[in-house]
This record gives C-alpha cells, sequence and structure tokens, in this order.
C-alpha cells in the first residue's frame, strides 16, 4: 500500500486566508519529504472555509517546492471551466511538472459554486462529459478548431495565423495526456464503472461510510471489463480521515474535541450534505431517517485515530472490509496544533505504512 493525502481544505471561519494557504502548502512539502506519493487538492472559489480556488495555481506554486510527490486537482469542477482555456491551463502545468500531475475531475458537489457560475440548475453530470470530450478533443486535435457543444462552442478559425503558431491550443506533457482519476461519493457509484471503462481511476471519498466504499470495487471491476481493462487494486485511490498520536489519549483527546479539527471538518461537511439531501452518505442503514443522525457518531465511525499499533489495527481492518487498495490518501485538517498534526503526518510514513505492508506480505 502507497501512501497519499487528499484535502479539500476546510479551514475554521475567521483564520487569516494567506495563513491558511500557507499552511496547506506546507502540508504538500512535508508529505513531499516523508515520502508520499500522490497529493490532491479540492477547490471551490465561493466558500470561506473551503478556500483553494483553483487547485490548477496552488499545483504550480507547490512544484518548485517539492521533488517526488505527484500532484494532482482533486478537483477540478468542469461545468465551472471553458473546455479551452482548461484544455491549454492543464496543459501549461503538466509541462510544468513534467509527469509529476494528476487531472482529477468531476461535476463539482457545491451549489454556491454552480449558482454563481449559472449552472445550479444546469444538468451538470451532461456538462462534465461535454466538457472533458472537448478537452481531449482539443489535445488530438489539429486546428482549425470546430467543435460543436449544448454547452460550449470551441471554434478558431477566422483568426488562426499557422506560420506563428496563433489560434493552436498547446498539449500536455504526459501523452497522450496526464493521468485521470474521478471522485468517487455515492454508494454503487455508475461514475465508477462509467470513468474505468474510458481508462480512468477511482478515489473514494473519505467522508463514506465503509460500507459504501466497498460498493466502489465492484463497478470499477465492471468498468474495466467494458473497457477491455485489467482491474487493478493498485489502481484504486481511497481517502480516510486518520489522526495518529504517541499515546492513545492524547490522539483520543485530539480527534474527538469538539472544538478540533476533525468536528469541525465533519459539522461543515454534514451541514452542507444534509442541506443537499445527501446525508445518506454518513448513513450505514440507507434507511436511516436524517434526524437520527448525530456528529458525535460521525466522526467516530469515520475517523481512525490512535497509537501507530492501534491505527494500524483499524486500516488493516478496514482493508479486510472493503478490499485490497493500492493508496491510501491521508486526508487533509486543519493544523490546530501544527506539533500535533505534523507528528500524525510523521508517523503515518515512518510507522503504520510499513506496519501495514509487512502485515499484508505475511
Amino acid at each position: 500500500m502507497k501512501l497519499g493525502f487528499f484535502t479539500m481544505p476546510i479551514h475554521p471561519l475567521g483564520r487569516d486566508y494567506s495563513e491558511t494557504l500557507q499552511e496547506d502548502r506546507e502540508l504538500a512539502i512535508l508529505a513531499d519529504q516523508l515520502g508520499f506519493v500522490d497529493g490532491f487538492f479540492g477547490e471551490h472559489f465561493t466558500d470561506a472555509a473551503e478556500n483553494i480556488t483553483s487547485s490548477l495555481i496552488f499545483i504550480a506554486w507547490l512544484l518548485e517546492a517539492t521533488e517526488r510527490i505527484r500532484l494532482g486537482t482533486g478537483t477540478l469542477n468542469l461545468p465551472n471551466h471553458h473546455p479551452a482555456r482548461l484544455a491549454a491551463e492543464v496543459a501549461m502545468v503538466d509541462n510544468m511538472a513534467k509527469g509529476r500531475f494528476l487531472m482529477g475531475i468531476s461535476p463539482g458537489g457545491l451549489p454556491s459554486d454552480a449558482e454563481a457560475m449559472g449552472n445550479l440548475d444546469r444538468d451538470r453530470n451532461a456538462m462534465f462529459l461535454e466538457c472533458i470530450n472537448q478537452v481531449l478533443e482539443i489535445w488530438t486535435s489539429e486546428p482549425p478548431y470546430n467543435i460543436k457543444g449544448e454547452y460550449w462552442n470551441v471554434d478558431i478559425d477566422r483568426t488562426q495565423i499557422p506560420d506563428i503558431g496563433q489560434g493552436r491550443i498547446l498539449r500536455p506533457y504526459q501523452k497522450p495526456h496526464p493521468p485521470i482519476v474521478v471522485t468517487a461519493v455515492a454508494p454503487f457509484s455508475k461514475g465508477v464503472a462509467a470513468a474505468a471503462a474510458r481508462g480512468w481511476d477511482p478515489i473514494s471519498a473519505n467522508f463514506l461510510q465503509p460500507k459504501w466504499v466497498k460498493t466502489h470495487w465492484p463497478q470499477y471491476e465492471d468498468g474495466c471489463l467494458t473497457g477491455n481493462r485489467v482491474a487493478d487494486p493498485a489502481n484504486w485511490r481511497v481517502a480516510k480521515s486518520i489522526f495518529v498520536a504517541d499515546s492513545e489519549e492524547k490522539a483520543r483527546n485530539y480527534a474527538l474535541a469538539e472544538h478540533g479539527p476533525y468536528y469541525f471538518y465533519y459539522r461543515s461537511l454534514f451541514t452542507k450534505l444534509v442541506k443537499a439531501g445527501r446525508a445518506n452518505l454518513f448513513k450505514t442503514d440507507r434507511h436511516q431517517a436524517d434526524e437520527d443522525l448525530d456528529l458525535d457518531t460521525i466522526v467516530r465511525q469515520l475517523v481512525i485515530f490512535g497509537t501507530p499499533q492501534s491505527v494500524t489495527d483499524q486500516l488493516l481492518s478496514f482493508r479486510d472490509e472493503i478490499g485490497p487498495f493500492g493508496t491510501l490518501l491521508y486526508a487533509g485538517h486543519d493544523w490546530k496544533d501544527k506539533k500535533l498534526a505534523v507528528r500524525s503526518m510523521e508517523l503515518m510514513a515512518t510507522d503504520v505504512i510499513p506496519a501495514i505492508n509487512a502485515a499484508v506480505r505475511e
């Protein structure tokens, strides 16, 4: 099992914006130094808590400060991007990264982003498909472009000057394009199957109950079969909220503190998802009433915390429940206590992952 991270991120309101951006940058640099293989960043532009507004810009900021880690968009919310601009910007970042870029894509889940862009009442799944299809067509086409869609058109014909390069959208460094990954948050996600059929790989969200995470693998297998691919667990990334400390008491006190970063994170998500009618993600029984859900239970169910040995045992049990997967994505949370947050990442890299891999090999 490899170790990566996924941060949305969610910071408490009132924290200095430049400070939280520096903190998220430091998280990525530390992860690179500790040997994390992947790092993904969410993006929203209408949320004061989830305040990375462009994952591409943030990744560009990190490229010269990191050496080995692959950096990914987690995700590009495609209905909010014009395909021509997106194709050009991703190509630029991919060439800057020289093989260290991963292209995470989704329809976008934040309603206020959609409303701001005039997409709230549109079919954002259809916009998602049209956008990525046009981006891929741009990268495999020669100008002049004449790409027509329901939501966007990409035309460069009347203004093209081939001799000097005007009218050409540049292509990515990785061929034919960067690896594409999709986030999976719904139980029995049909999107996982559709993505796998196209050669893309899934990330299962950290705020989904394990019994629903488990449902993603059969969908991935079905999609790979359709796409004539081998369904390799090494290609499945699973995110999880984790806190590791040197003592059980320290871990419990930080992970379960009512005003701590884990409660804050799940309080924010719970509020958003219930409002959006998606409280089912937190349920262990699909027939459970929304009003029967409570935050304390959700945190205790979804956050793995403890000493390195305890966290190792819990993650091995989690793996037994959902099945083998290739990369564990450590979910990024606010660094309310920087010393404890950094120590948790260190223990994950130096103690927990090696112990998991030793146990799996036995």
